[in-house]
């Protein structure tokens, strides 16, 4: 996320419009990698490589191998298959671990050449921002592909032109490539200014938007990309943008044959990835899943960026919009299969994991259900029920947690609360956010492991008469969270997008 201008800082949210569905691609990887570990997507019980399917969980095997890691999980046993998207990135992952090119399905299509009108496949917007610095290292990783025979024409935009070169001869340096400044576009323009935002997006094959809050700046950069024909990922994890952004433009993507992806991070593809995987493994039904994030920190301890606390402390404040936004949308809601999925108290212990659990309040449950509704209605698949938590610890964090959650809740209802959240926020949230974001050492000491736990029934056993009989627990690492697992993410849909459009499906523009 880039910093906010004196002119432009973050306000009050605005009185939100309605209504929204969706589901999301797919991605790969290479180059020298950030320290933190990153096997991906494993299910317990005995390993085995799966086959990779195309882009997105609608597409056909196309035989090439996977590398998620897999096996038989619970009850419920394992089953070969394709591995979806979820094998591909985590063979990617593995290939970035050592500094080896992304691999490329044969006949891959979609490629799209760069013109004079359109120089580049690949812009970064917001690319001096926190998040943004991380993208334009990964982007660099990725346009240096062995594989390739000419390099992937990209560039970087934003408000300061020497803010870019800043971030250009970082990644230089931290790469080893001394000519990088040299080769890399530089566009000026601001979601402040429509017209620059048009000049940027005739420009670009792709756009990665960076720039956040997107409740506040995210409308304008969509409303660019599909005016001008260019395709849009984001890295969004807030509900009402996203729903928001579906009910407007879907009918006007469909009609440039654009797609604007949202969520293309950490929020959420694991987890909806994840919760595709689980049910790819299920010998059966899989009815329901509950996911649960750990965050793993090291001797430097755990920081992130107040870009994140800032979504957070708007989401929250305007929830009632959000609820308006659903209402109007007159969405039927997807049909149950089994027994409707608990809902845990707001702290909950999970025996499984020996810890406590509170709600994931980010945009993981809102993607999920989407995909599933996608899955259910255009696939006529059965749709599989969701809950996310993070876990939190022993009794101790649980205590200061409900401090902290406490004075967030009552100070997030008010304007000058949320001031003073934006304000403050290491002083909110004990530390864990702040306005300058993680060290470098806290990034590599950093990872995740979310753990699903599915239940369902066997094969030939009807959930209308049964209780469920099958559990599964499959799992999902990955390296930090917010600046190596979401870059990675961000950048490897984007290649998915240039390289293998035709495979997504055609229903969906505007999707995550």
């Amino acid at each position: 996320m880039r910093r906010l201008g004196r002119s432009e800082r973050v306000r009050d949210p605005p009185p939100g419009p309605e209504p929204p569905a969706a589901v999301r691609p797919h991605q790969p990887r290479e180059g020298p990698r950030p320290t933190g570990g990153a096997s991906v997507g494993e299910a317990r019980g005995p390993t085995r490589e799966l086959g990779r399917r195309g882009c997105c969980p609608c597409a056909p095997a196309r035989g090439a191998k996977g590398a998620w890691r897999a096996g038989g999980g619970g009850d419920g046993g394992g089953q070969e298959g394709g591995g979806y998207c979820a094998g591909y990135w985590g063979r990617c992952l593995k290939r970035r671990r050592r500094g080896r090119s992304s691999p490329r399905a044969s006949g891959a299509c979609g490629l799209v050449m760069a013109t004079e009108q359109r120089p580049f496949h690949l812009v970064v917007f917001g690319a001096s921002g926190f998040t943004g610095q991380f993208v334009t290292e990964e982007v660099a990783r990725e346009q240096v592909s062995p594989e390739r025979s000419s390099r992937l024409p990209w560039a970087v935009a934003g408000r300061s032109r020497e803010k870019l070169q800043r971030v250009l001869e970082r990644a230089a340096l931290k790469l080893g490539r001394p000519t990088l400044s040299s080769e890399v576009g530089i566009i000026i323009c601001d979601t402040t200014n429509p017209a620059s935002l048009d000049e940027m997006a005739k420009q670009a094959t792709v756009v990665l938007n960076c720039v956040g809050p997107y409740r506040f700046y995210g409308e304008p950069v969509v409303k660019a990309c599909v005016e001008n024909g260019t395709s849009c990922i984001d890295i969004c994890g807030e509900p009402q943008f996203l729903e928001l952004m579906h009910w407007k433009y879907h009918e006007k993507a469909a009609e440039k044959g654009v797609y604007i992806i949202g969520s293309s991070g950490f929020d959420s593809i694991p987890a909806d990835l994840g919760v595709i995987y689980t049910r790819n493994k299920m010998n059966g039904t899989l009815t329901a899943v509950e996911s649960f994030l750990t965050i793993h920190s090291g001797p430097e301890g755990l920081c992130i960026h107040d870009a994140t606390w800032q979504s957070a402390v708007y989401g929250f404040g305007d929830q009632n919009n959000l609820r308006k936004l659903r209402n109007a949308s007159n969405v039927k809601p997807v049909p149950l299969v089994g027994p409707k999925l608990k809902k845990r108290w707001p702290v909950s212990y999970c025996r499984e994991l020996s810890t406590y659990s509170i709600p994931f309040f980010g945009s993981d449950m809102s993607v999920v259900r989407r995909t599933q509704r996608y899955l259910h209605e255009i696939l006529e698949e059965s749709p599989v029920q969701y809950a996310a938590y993070v876990t939190v610890g022993g009794i101790s964090s649980v205590i200061k947690l409900m401090f902290a959650g406490l004075f967030f809740l009552f100070f997030v209802r008010f304007g000058i609360g949320r001031q003073l959240l934006i304000k403050f926020p290491w002083l909110f949230s004990f530390g864990y956010f702040s306005k300058q974001g993680p060290t470098q050492k806290q990034i590599d000491g950093s990872s995740f492991t979310m753990t699903f736990f599915g239940q369902g029934y066997s094969q030939g056993l009807s959930p209308d008469e049964n209780k469920p009989n099958v559990r599964i627990c499959t799992q999902v690492k990955g390296p930090e969270a917010g600046y190596v697992t979401t870059p990675i993410a961000m950048v490897q849909a984007a290649v998915t997008l240039l390289h293998e459009s035709s495979n997504l499906p055609k229903a969906l523009w505007v999707c995550t």
